[in-house]
């Protein structure tokens, strides 16, 4: 009786296991490219599975959290301007009862970076919300770092 219910235990738990999924649509990949010995850019892209997105920049207020970034202060280098990005998708999400913009598949940010050194490393953060057509996720956030040479 004691291995009958050590197996049914056995079975429930591998079968919840497998009905709890984490859901990580969104893959960050960093790069950088010295423009000069006094500038550079660093892009961040984010690679999102099909049926998901991600929000653009300026999400409206009241609406989905916005993709924004975070960098690191350093006297190494300072900011040359605001994140770049291409222009989003926009449409109207009912659950937020307005248009809102957002990315899909792939998407790439860039930041203008002013150096005071010739080689450095730039730290940030981007926090972003992912949602598909049933879900949206709590918002992440995704860690960077990159060396510019």
């Amino acid at each position: 009786m004691k291995k009958l219910s050590l197996l049914i235990v056995i079975v429930l738990f591998t079968m919840a296991s497998g009905v709890a999924q984490i859901y990580k649509p969104v893959k960050w990949s960093v790069a950088s490219q010295k423009l000069t010995d006094k500038e550079a850019v660093v892009f961040i892209k984010a690679t999102i599975d099909n049926g998901w997105h991600i929000y653009g920049l300026n999400a409206p207020t009241g609406g989905p959290i916005a993709t924004s970034f975070a960098f690191g202060a350093s006297k190494d280098y300072s900011l040359n301007g605001k994140v770049a990005a291409p222009a989003p998708k926009s449409k109207f999400e009912k659950v937020f009862d307005m248009n809102v913009p957002y990315y899909t598949k792939e998407v790439v940010f860039q930041q203008k970076i002013k150096l005071n050194k010739g080689q450095t490393t730039v730290k940030g953060t981007v926090e972003f919300m992912a949602c598909d057509a049933e879900r949206c996720l709590p918002p992440e956030e995704y860690a960077f770092n990159v060396t510019i040479k």
